[in-house]
């Protein structure tokens, strides 16, 4: 990568590197720093190590003070589900982190500038290598920059693959009475019926939704339930 590149790349991902040489190595995979005879620790690795804790921290704060009400195992679930290789590789392809990538001919020829892993491991290796060249400040700036929409697409998501389910683990935690759902209402005539439900736990109503059927209603009123239990007071 020559001067010009690294300048590029420092727009696209908005941070300028007092130490240019830890981008470079944030860019260097095992594969280029093997052929290429470098020591075994000069290639991103170390940074990659550093950068996926200083992103655990970061989004785990920022969980933390903005979800006031989600409890302990849904945070880790969401925190999972936000930090995964999937979700880093897709960053890194939006960065054009794999345009930049200082790759073995062997991980050349095999596609590795869009394998996930290689692209999440670089996406967290930058965040180390902004740390160090930084500061604190500095990487949770850039991390937050890309996670506050990528936490809020997540959640959002996340939230209705199975409201039921972690509803029921919200509530497992505090009680052992068991939910209840009913269906309170049929609107619509029988071609287009559109069931209302509603959730209770022990005689309380804990969020109502509808659907076109009895099983959306009830993920719905789920989901309701659980965005009223995450909204601060």
């Amino acid at each position: 990568m020559n001067h010009l590149n690294l300048e590029e790349f420092e727009r696209k991902i908005e941070y300028r590197f007092s130490d240019k040489s830890l981008l470079i190595l944030a860019l260097t995979h095992s594969s280029y720093a093997n052929e290429i005879k470098k020591g075994k620790h000069e290639n991103n690795e170390r940074l990659e190590f550093l950068g996926d804790a200083v992103l655990d921290m970061v989004v785990s704060e920022y969980m933390y003070r903005h979800f006031p009400k989600m409890p302990e195992g849904e945070l880790t679930k969401l925190r999972a589900a936000v930090v995964c290789e999937g979700s880093l590789a897709e960053l890194s392809r939006k960065l054009g982190v794999g345009r930049c990538l200082l790759l073995g001919k062997g991980e050349e020829s095999t596609g590795g500038r869009n394998r996930d892993s290689i692209l999440a491991d670089a996406f967290e290796a930058i965040i180390g290598a902004i740390c160090i060249d930084g500061g604190m400040e500095a990487a949770t700036k850039y991390i937050m920059g890309f996670m506050v929409e990528q936490i809020d697409h997540t959640k959002s998501n996340f939230r209705n693959l199975d409201c039921k389910t972690h509803l029921q683990e919200v509530i497992q935690k505090i009680s052992k009475v068991p939910l209840k759902y009913a269906i309170v209402d049929e609107q619509g005539p029988d071609h287009n019926k559109v069931f209302v439900a509603e959730v209770t736990h022990d005689g309380r109503v804990l969020g109502t939704g509808s659907g076109r059927s009895k099983k959306e209603a009830e993920q719905n009123a789920a989901n309701n339930a659980l965005e009223h239990m995450n909204r601060p007071e």
